[in-house]
């Protein structure tokens, strides 16, 4: 079943549950993904939108999501900041289970040894063949700050 098609199962049984944050997050979701399958079909390649699409556009959500937190947080907005932590664990549903940080970091550690990359300047290679590898599982946000240790 496409990613697509799961969310909107899941809309589905929250408008039965009648679970209201759930309705508006992915109703939130789905506007999202029209949106870009409208843009991907505008295109010259004309083609509709596929999982890794959807994948990008719901990690784009999350970003949104995270850093609104941490601002609800510094703010002592408790009230805002519920509603955004349970949009992000209904929106994490959808996508692969992200990779510990010392997974991430050992991961790290080995691409770096059999490129043997020792310059920071070489870091985007590195980057390169994580992304072919571990482009859903590895949270990119925190892997940049793990090289800079790694590659002094």
């Amino acid at each position: 079943m496409s990613l697509k098609n799961q969310v909107e199962e899941q809309f589905q049984n929250a408008l039965r549950e009648k679970n209201k944050p759930k309705i508006s997050t992915l109703r939130l979701i789905l506007a999202a993904i029209k949106d870009k399958d409208i843009a991907s079909r505008s295109q010259k390649k004309k083609e509709p939108i596929q999982d890794s699409d959807i994948s990008q556009v719901l990690k784009k959500m999350l970003k949104q999501r995270k850093e609104s937190i941490e601002i609800y947080k510094k703010s002592n907005r408790e009230d805002l900041l519920k509603v955004e932590e349970l949009e992000v664990k209904i929106i994490e549903e959808f996508l692969p289970k992200q990779i510990s940080e010392e997974e991430t970091k050992k991961i790290c550690e080995d691409i770096v040894k059999k490129l043997n990359v020792s310059s920071i300047k070489e870091m985007g290679k590195v980057m390169g063949a994580l992304k072919k590898t571990h482009a859903d599982t590895l949270d990119f946000s925190k892997v940049g700050s793990i090289l800079r240790e790694i590659i002094k």
